[in-house]
């Protein structure tokens, strides 16, 4: 088992695991370096392909959760982003990776989970997209961007709003259990 990898027992424990694989998503985007998202889909009879770099795109086959590893792979040295310096690169949104959540975003709902306004790459994506369609005669046609959050935070809540994303709110002071009940409530 490699670094940062949780065993095939604790995966199956876990009900946040559990829950993202039964809600079927046909893409997740991940910014975890370890295959225990894949390795949940596959305990619950998922196919998942793990998309790292461009020619993994290639690959994908119709019946498959496509796992796209934002901030790269431990089997895949290359593809970490680790440093200031892979940050930065990261900003400029313009990696195969970052075109396919961009167009993702632009094209259907999405739902962001473990994010927050402290992610830099994060808040400038969704200001991007605020950008792009406050200036499209189009703007009403948006689809609708979701953000969960384990706990009520006024202002994250507040620019959310502002760039219209919808902020669910977890109801848990636990955010760990704050997610596997909105999670599970999603999964019913």
């Amino acid at each position: 088992m490699g670094a940062g990898h949780f065993s095939d027992a604790i995966i199956e424990a876990s009900g946040v695991h559990k829950c993202i694989s039964e809600l079927n998503f046909p893409v997740i985007y991940t910014t975890n370096y370890d295959r225990n998202i894949e390795r949940a889909l596959h305990l619950n009879d998922k196919k998942a392909r793990r998309i790292v770099n461009v020619k993994d795109f290639i690959k994908v086959e119709d019946d498959e959760t496509q796992v796209i590893k934002l901030h790269g792979d431990f089997d895949d040295d290359d593809s970490i982003v680790l440093t200031e310096t892979d940050y930065f690169k990261r900003l400029s949104f313009d990696s195969p990776l970052d075109i396919r959540l961009r167009s993702d975003v632009l094209a259907r709902p999405v739902l962001f989970i473990g994010y927050s306004l402290s992610d830099i790459n994060i808040r400038i994506l969704l200001h991007k997209l605020w950008e792009t369609w406050e200036a499209s005669p189009y703007r009403s046609h948006k689809p609708e961007i979701y953000i969960f959050l384990p706990r009520p935070n006024e202002v994250e809540e507040a620019v959310l709003a502002k760039w219209g994303v919808t902020t669910i709110v977890g109801d848990d002071p636990d955010p760990a259990k704050s997610l596997e009940s909105f999670l599970a409530d999603l999964a019913s």
